[in-house]
């Protein structure tokens, strides 16, 4: 099974200020669609690795960042996904 962490926004713009961040952080973060499986106004997420969550979680606190959610995104076998939110 596939896993994937993805942190998804009500706006565009608290997307790209918040991989700038991450990035400034040297936390590896990838800007992606908005999976299917998370309803969000935004089409636009950030993907990150498991072991960076909390850090991600410290930087959106600090910097104040509006966000949808946190979400945890598995592919099971044959193709297809669930999501579930994070605390």
């Amino acid at each position: 099974m596939e896993t994937m962490y993805i942190v998804a926004f009500n706006s565009t713009h608290n997307a790209i200020k918040t991989e700038k961040l991450l990035q400034k952080d040297d936390i590896k973060a990838t800007t992606l669609p908005t999976p299917r499986e998370i309803s969000a106004s935004c089409g636009i997420s950030i993907k990150f690795e498991k072991e960076d969550l909390e850090r991600v979680k410290n930087v959106l606190s600090e910097n104040s960042i509006d966000c949808k959610g946190l979400f945890m995104i598995e592919k099971h076998e044959g193709g297809k996904r669930s999501a579930s939110e994070l605390n």
